[in-house]
């Protein structure tokens, strides 16, 4: 399986990939860009907003649910038109989204974290059916945020405490009980960045730093590694026909000036074909 080059733009923290599944696009940002990111085949489409945007789910055809640093926005792909859904920590100029996806009961969860990082600045949240609510405070830098296909399970992570954890969900999206730990890392001393599940449940982790997405079953056994040319992998999608290819970002962020000088792929988009099936992007509903 060769991983093969899918965008040759730059991004300084590439994040949130999204495969839209009416358009058959694959979508990402450039955090610290403040940028949106597409093709359409050869072309490179680009979308610029005035702060940090991070993370989307699609609501119709034309619209996606984009989070920013201050607020969740409907963006229309067409006019670029934008609509304020709700704020998210609008009161908090020191924070700013970060990862975040659409839940299979229409939801969308999104973290938040500090522009530096700071310990336990932000949170994790869920907005369902016009109702914002912030399920797990004191959060690092949210990461990992996908969910079981049957939307029994949420998956989740604060990347410095380098565990991904799982949490039981009730029949409406709400999260019903504790959170427990699903993969530890800490041995391995990796960094569980984006995340993303096949149709089967099984987990396909960026890790930050490893240059590499790993797999885990619901279990949280190991499957394998798919080896990308980047050192920090962020996040995957699947996409493309059949749901097929394994989309991958990365980021430039905190690298020496050289090392982005001799290895210009760090901060790229990847694709690879592979033998794994994913499962549709679910519905964001307003």
């Amino acid at each position: 399986m060769t991983v093969k080059l899918f965008d040759q733009r730059s991004c300084e923290l590439g994040e949130g990939p999204l495969w839209h599944p009416e358009r058959r696009q694959l979508f990402w940002f450039d955090i610290l860009g403040c940028r949106l990111l597409a093709r359409d085949g050869d072309e490179s489409m680009e979308w610029k907003f005035g702060e940090n945007v991070s993370a989307a789910g699609w609501i119709d055809r034309d619209s996606l649910m984009i989070a920013s640093e201050t607020r969740l926005l409907k963006f229309d792909l067409e006019s670029g038109g934008e609509e304020t859904v709700c704020m998210l920590e609008d009161d908090d100029p020191n924070t700013r989204s970060n990862d975040g996806r659409a839940d299979p009961h229409g939801g969308f969860w999104i973290g938040t974290m500090g522009k530096n990082a700071e310990n336990g600045a932000g949170a994790i949240y869920r907005y369902f059916r016009g109702e914002l609510r912030r399920l797990y405070p004191a959060i690092s830098i949210p990461n990992s945020i996908c969910f079981s296909p049957e939307g029994t399970v949420a998956y989740f992570a604060d990347t410095p405490d380098r565990r991904i954890m799982a949490q039981a969900l009730g029949s409406d999206g709400w999260p019903d009980g504790e959170p427990y730990v699903l993969v530890d890392l800490r041995a391995d001393g990796l960094n569980p960045d984006g995340s993303v599940t096949d149709s089967e449940g099984n987990i396909w982790n960026a890790q930050w730093g490893a240059s590499r997405i790993a797999g885990y079953r619901q279990d949280g056994s190991f499957i394998k590694t798919f080896a990308f040319p980047a050192q920090h992998t962020s996040c995957p999608a699947f996409g493309g026909p059949g749901l097929s290819t394994l989309f991958c970002t990365t980021a430039q962020e905190n690298l020496p000036p050289e090392t982005i000088a001799e290895h210009p792929e760090n901060g790229q988009t990847f694709a690879v074909e592979t033998s794994l099936i994913g499962w549709p992007e679910p519905q964001v509903i307003l």
